[in-house]
């Protein structure tokens, strides 16, 4: 890294540092009801700041233990603003099946399983990844884990049942069998990020999730009106450019959370 790279990371930690800190000064909503989610639409900033508030002030301590668990030697990525948005949607859905393609070291499926069991629901969880450092334009892993184990150390770390898991890329054969296998009642898109396979990931996807059934797309906030703060990121070029071109006679988009948006498909 160049000394001015170095400086400019340095200055980057500590600006986030003190923004975290002065946001989290302000007093969050203490509920976020289903009749806000129009709001994450309308103002998806102010939406995502309150989630973040959310995140730290209201959330359950299991969950919030969960996502510090998984920022802890880089087992995952996301923001502790997603945690809320699950939280949401488990809580309003109550889905009985949950379908995660890229699922990288486990946060969000593993999330789901622990979300499933804080509401006492029944949830088949299951997950498609390829379970390697395997990337795309936008993304680079890394090449000394073992990322199908790691994921099962990670549910037995907060003792949810073992998942389902297919050792695949997404649009392999035996994948969209997969996916075509059942009428999802919620699927989280965040495999490769290059639109040519978000789009073929759409496409199977749309066609399996039941009606009334949710979509959540990851990294598409770019074309939007989200601004996001300095911890936080827009998304990506791929997600971002398919989201605009969904079928809104097909699906409705329901909730916005920093750069992950909630299709839900017309019935």
């Amino acid at each position: 890294m160049s000394i001015t790279g170095f400086i400019y990371n340095q200055y980057r930690r500590v600006a986030t540092g003190l923004l975290r800190r002065r946001l989290l000064k302000q007093s969050g909503p203490e509920r976020l009801e289903r009749g806000d989610w129009g709001r994450s639409l309308a103002s998806p900033t102010e939406f995502y700041l309150d989630c973040f508030r959310f995140f730290h002030q209201r959330l359950a301590p299991e969950l919030r233990e969960h996502r510090h668990y998984f920022e802890q030697e880089r087992r995952g990525f996301g923001e502790d603003a997603m945690h809320v948005m699950w939280f949401l949607l488990f809580r309003e859905f109550k889905p009985a099946s949950f379908l995660e393609i890229g699922v990288y070291r486990g946060q969000v499926v593993s999330l789901a399983a622990l979300l499933a069991r804080l509401n006492g629901i029944g949830c088949l969880t299951q997950g498609i990844s390829p379970f390697s450092p395997a990337g795309d334009r936008v993304s680079k892993y890394e090449r000394d884990v073992d990322y199908l184990e790691d994921t099962l150390l990670n549910f037995r770390h907060f003792a949810l049942p073992r998942p389902e898991l297919l050792k695949a890329f997404s649009t392999d054969p035996a994948a969209v069998a997969l996916i075509r296998s059942r009428q999802w009642e919620m699927i989280y898109i965040d495999g490769n990020h290059d639109y040519e396979v978000v789009c073929k990931d759409w496409a199977v996807c749309s066609e399996s999730v039941k009606p009334g059934g949710i979509i959540v797309l990851d990294d598409a906030g770019l074309t939007t009106m989200y601004k996001p703060p300095l911890f936080a990121t827009g998304g990506h070029p791929g997600p971002s450019r398919m989201a605009g071109e969904i079928d809104r006679n097909q699906f409705r988009e329901i909730l916005q959370v920093g750069h992950n948006r909630v299709f839900q498909k017309i019935a």
